[in-house]
């Protein structure tokens, strides 16, 4: 299955949950997880965030400091995330919401979720 929203596809509650991640002792998901998700570039999504940062107070997101990047990337075994740039953004359940807003707003074929549904149902 494809894993993006565009064009109302769905996308499967385990790989939302598995894109899920526990920093600072919230429950995040990154940009480049939720510019997948979206079927963007991680760059523009980054830009869009930028252009509407009074929209994403510190509980809604976060930049990743180095080490904590250093310390989600070491969790895992396998990484596909390369050697990123820039540190990511960290996205709190009221974040994706927010995002998903500020990409309805500026993208017209982006279907909005009505509720983060995989960090509802995950264990939080």
């Amino acid at each position: 299955m494809d894993n993006t929203i565009e064009n109302g596809k769905a996308i499967e509650l385990s790989f939302i949950q598995s894109k899920i991640y526990n920093v600072r002792g919230v429950k995040v998901m990154l940009d480049f997880d939720l510019a997948e998700m979206y079927g963007t570039l991680t760059k523009r999504l980054k830009e869009q965030v930028r252009r509407n940062i009074e929209r994403f107070p510190e509980d809604f997101m976060f930049e990743l400091t180095r080490q904590e990047f250093i310390d989600l990337r070491s969790q895992f075994a396998t990484s596909s995330w390369g050697g990123t740039r820039y540190l990511p953004f960290a996205f709190t359940v009221h974040g994706v919401v927010m995002l998903s807003n500020v990409l309805q707003s500026k993208n017209k074929w982006i279907n909005k979720p009505r509720n983060p549904i995989g960090f509802k149902t995950s264990t939080m």
